[in-house]
């Protein structure tokens, strides 16, 4: 807590620090013999009411001294501010009168108050402060007709280095302390700001799992599910034509058997390197053909349509299209009850490729998708692209996805 002329919270600090206090006690006295061992020393004369001021004075200087602003304590002020204009006010009149009773002899009373200047005032008002404790000083023996000039200039001179070395040297020990305590602040804050390091860390971590499962996810059910999907076409198309025309049930179930290794081998490849590579060695018009060609073995007449150049393409756009070719032809063969199909994929010259999966089924009004299309839409918006799906009763469904590449 701070405040335009005390620093209220040096206080608080030196408040709760006991074994200060206890040096502050040890202090005082140690000051309070000096001064009375200096008066002997210059023969200052003393009337007994002077002498029981002295003690009074004293024995107020010294608590004052010691305890500071909480000496005040008693008169319960809420304002710390009031409490602090006290203590420096009295123990400034204090050491005043008691340097005015003794002709300026004890003049070293006046050195604790410019130290308690320094800590508790801001650097304008502990400057200000510590000057007029200065001419306070130096006004005391002025009054002794005792004192020449010179001798009176060799005692202000002497008491202005006293309240500079004092005041320097106190103002060293309130930064060095300040320094201290504002690197243990910043040493707490970086301690937070590590916690909070490491719990961000621990959500980053969680983050990736949860992605890298959903990616998985997503690759179970676009590759897994597509081959199981064809497979049970073929083994029902088998079926019903086992006891009619055998040669055609063998040759879907050759078929069957056929993308049952093709899914195996896919499998054990996203196994071992956690993601799946239906694109090996082939374009992507040419794996959306084999795509196109296995629809067309399930009984569904489906047409592939390339417009522009192929271009090569980044590995993940290629993936993406690809699956989202496999996921539109699998619902097709699942959900439309479709006659035909078209895939078109359009390579445009703005850097843009379109691929879209239509058929003449009978559509539906709701399609929010099931995981499939759902993971298609999470692909799709990893790589800033856009998903369209359009469909309605008896007019066919048509999924159209658009990429940059």
């Amino acid at each position: 807590m701070e405040h335009k002329i005390f620093r209220l919270r040096d206080w608080s600090t030196l408040a709760n620090n006991q074994t200060m206090n206890r040096w502050l006690v040890v202090t005082d006295i140690l000051l309070v013999i000096t001064a009375i061992i200096n008066i002997i020393a210059l023969e200052v004369k003393l009337s007994a009411l002077d002498i029981v001021v002295l003690l009074i004075l004293t024995m107020v200087y010294l608590v004052l001294s010691t305890f500071g602003p909480a000496a005040f304590d008693f008169l319960k002020l809420k304002s710390l501010v009031v409490q602090f204009s006290l203590h420096l006010t009295f123990i400034i009149l204090i050491s005043s009168t008691m340097l005015l009773i003794t002709h300026g002899a004890s003049w070293i009373l006046m050195l604790p108050v410019v130290a308690q200047c320094v800590i508790f005032l801001t650097w304008p008002w502990a400057v200000a402060v510590c000057l007029i404790i200065w001419m306070l000083s130096c006004l005391a023996p002025t009054f002794d007709p005792a004192r020449t000039l010179p001798d009176l200039l060799q005692v202000w001179t002497s008491l202005g280095a006293a309240t500079l070395f004092v005041g320097l040297f106190t103002m060293l020990a309130v930064r060095e302390r300040d320094g201290r305590a504002e690197v243990e602040r910043l040493a707490g804050e970086l301690e937070a700001a590590n916690a909070k390091l490491r719990d961000y860390s621990t959500q980053v971590g969680e983050l990736a799992t949860t992605k890298e499962r959903n990616r998985l996810a997503r690759e179970i059910h676009d590759s897994l599910g597509h081959y199981l999907t064809v497979i049970n076409v073929q083994i029902g198309a088998a079926k019903t034509v086992l006891d009619t025309d055998r040669p055609k049930a063998l040759d879907a179930l050759d078929k069957a058997q056929s993308l049952t290794r093709e899914g195996l081998a896919e499998v054990r490849q996203s196994v071992a390197a956690l993601r799946a590579t239906p694109m090996s060695s082939r374009s992507l018009p040419e794996a959306i053909s084999v795509l196109v060609e296995e629809n067309r073995t399930s009984g569904v007449i489906t047409e592939l349509n390339i417009a522009g150049e192929p271009r090569p393409l980044e590995p993940p756009v290629e993936l993406t299209l690809y699956r989202v070719a496999q996921e539109g032809l699998t619902n097709i063969r699942k959900h439309a009850f479709a006659t035909r199909s078209e895939v078109k994929l359009a390579y445009d010259t703005d850097h843009k490729i379109r691929l879209v999966v239509s058929d003449n089924g009978v559509g539906q009004t709701q399609f929010e998708g099931g995981f499939g299309l759902m993971g298609l839409r999470e692909r799709v918006n990893l790589l800033n692209g856009q998903v369209a799906v359009k469909s309605a009763p008896g007019k066919g469904f048509s999924l159209e996805v658009e990429l940059v590449g």
